[in-house]
């Protein structure tokens, strides 16, 4: 069941740090993120490019208070395949490890589905590491299916 009292809206500036803590609370994100006070520069970088991009939509999930308890980023990929059909890539999808399992996850998923179709595209695609299991089960009840094999390339 979705959570009560979550919104979604775009993300701003100032919640940075905040998806930055969510990016690094667990054991795959920990050695990835830098969790400083400051932040270093490069997430306000990142961040300013995802704005400026109209393919890519950075999304929070506050509750009743306004405070942020999870994250998303949408990236709409319009493309020539499928006879040009357009489609969505859901990433770093992260909820505050104190609400996790209660409908905050749920409720930013749905949102960019619905988000995909009201721009018109065939499908919805996201990656998750084969190491978050829980994950992969918690997508599988949100109707996602196993279709292709990830592979990446670090430059």
């Amino acid at each position: 069941m979705a959570a009560e009292g979550v919104s979604i809206r775009p993300a701003k500036r100032e919640d940075v740090p905040a998806i930055v803590r969510m990016l690094a609370d667990d054991f795959l994100g920990k050695d990835r993120e830098r969790v400083t006070d400051p932040l270093p520069q490069s997430y306000y970088d990142a961040f300013d490019r995802v704005a400026a991009s109209g393919n890519l939509h950075m999304v929070v999930a506050t509750d009743t208070s306004g405070a942020v308890v999870g994250s998303l980023q949408l990236c709409i990929l319009p493309g020539l395949s499928s006879q040009g059909a357009t489609r969505a890539l859901i990433e770093d999808v992260r909820v505050d490890g104190k609400l996790r399992g209660q409908g905050v996850g749920e409720v930013l998923i749905r949102w960019a589905i619905g988000e995909a179709k009201n721009r018109g595209c065939y499908l919805v695609e996201l990656l998750t590491s084969r190491a978050r299991v829980d994950a992969q089960r918690f997508y599988v009840k949100l109707g996602f299916t196993e279709s292709h094999a990830g592979m990446t390339l670090k430059l």
